[in-house]
């Protein structure tokens, strides 16, 4: 999942803060806008060690920019499932789903995450979209609508990202019972005494744990998390660069309003239930497109690019063959620091989208060549039990 600054506020509005605002300015960040708010980049040590600590330590990640929001009703499950492609019906207790917002075109208005808890649904949008999206859920499945659902935002709750192979060591020693978490799984735990709900899951490929805390107990909970001694407080550029080596898409660049889930090689997100022939095939927007685009493909596919040279290829870039004819444009790319060698998202044409077919990035009028690869560029290190 991704948080954006697409569709945030105005240059002119002020900056919202997080609750943990002043402990970052206490810590060194540099802070930047960000999805509408003041967010840290960096601290002092710098994006290259910040991202590198992650993947082999435990990175603490200041998340509260996006959206968090409970679903309430009985209709709840099926009410979502009119506006998103996936199966929520059958998500059992304490398990976690990815998500789509899709539009009448079969584009990607915003993608999410849906935890199941006993009493409501729990949705954790992106920054950006985040006001967007709460509306879309009021007007299409909210009190008003005819699935009376309840559409609770949760401006007052903040929400921290734990990450790295040694997050489940740092994060036992608050309550040893996370350990027995599995990868898209939750819970609500007591930290130390704080209250918590958290799942063992993130945005950086490592194992990790995303924790929803009240606003006024986030600076507290901060503090014991980076009193580990395998904790160290990450900025969003290392967050990007690490996300990009798993392969996972930012909204607002790798997917968009213009993107499809097939387009986007996010077909696995679309569960058996949801496709044509299905129980509870299709009922949401754009199900006439996603569903045509499953059975025959999309003339593009989003894939991963990797380059043996030492040009880092930037979004934007354009993709041409051989022959200098564009096939495809990249739309998030980065110097990989734990792969040493640059890698990137971009769209290719189907034609050109399968593993190992070389095309060239044009960077300040050169060619790069850089061929089309799997991904995630780097091993994912989820607990799945």
């Amino acid at each position: 999942m991704s948080s954006s600054s697409s569709g945030s506020n105005s240059d002119t509005a002020p900056l919202l803060k997080t609750p943990l605002h002043a402990l970052h300015i206490e810590l060194g960040a540099k802070m930047v806008p960000f999805g509408g708010y003041d967010m840290p980049v960096q601290y002092a040590t710098g994006v290259m060690a910040e991202h590198k600590h992650t993947r082999a330590a435990a990175g603490l990640f200041d998340v509260s920019h996006m959206g968090q929001v409970l679903l309430k009703g009985d209709g709840a499950s099926a009410a979502l499932e009119t506006i998103v492609p996936v199966d929520v019906i059958d998500l059992g207790l304490f398990k976690q789903r990815y998500a789509l917002f899709t539009n009448e075109a079969g584009g990607i208005l915003d993608d999410l995450m849906i935890a199941r808890r006993p009493d409501d649904l729990f949705v954790v949008v992106n920054a950006g979209c985040k006001l967007q999206d709460i509306a879309h859920m009021q007007a299409k499945i909210g009190a008003l609508s005819e699935h009376k659902c309840q559409v609770l935002p949760l401006p007052d709750q903040a929400l921290l990202a734990l990450q790295g192979p040694q997050a489940v060591a740092a994060l036992s020693r608050l309550n040893p019972e996370v350990a027995k978490l599995t990868f898209m799984t939750g819970g609500f735990f007591k930290l130390d005494g704080i209250e918590t709900f958290l799942t063992r899951s993130g945005y950086t490929g490592e194992d990790g744990f995303e924790i929803s805390v009240a606003g006024d107990q986030a600076e507290a909970l901060a503090r014991k998390l980076l009193a580990q001694p395998e904790v160290k407080p990450i900025g969003l550029g290392a967050r990007d660069s690490l996300r990009l080596e798993a392969g996972l898409c930012l909204y607002g660049h790798d997917i968009n309003t213009e993107t499809t889930p097939v387009e986007a090689s996010l077909t696995w997100a679309i569960q058996k239930v949801r496709r044509a022939g299905g129980a509870r095939a299709g009922g949401y927007p754009g199900a006439a497109v996603v569903d045509a685009q499953l059975a025959g493909g999309a003339a593009r596919k989003r894939v991963g690019l990797v380059s043996s040279e030492r040009m880092p290829v930037r979004e934007g870039a354009k993709l041409v063959n051989a022959d200098g004819l564009e096939v495809g444009v990249v739309t998030s790319g980065t110097l990989g620091p734990t792969v040493a060698k640059p890698v990137a998202l971009a769209y290719l044409r189907k034609d050109y989208a399968a593993v190992g077919v070389e095309v060239f990035a044009i960077v300040r009028g050169k060619r790069t060549p850089m061929t089309v690869s799997s991904t995630p560029f780097t091993p994912n290190g989820y607990f799945r039990g």
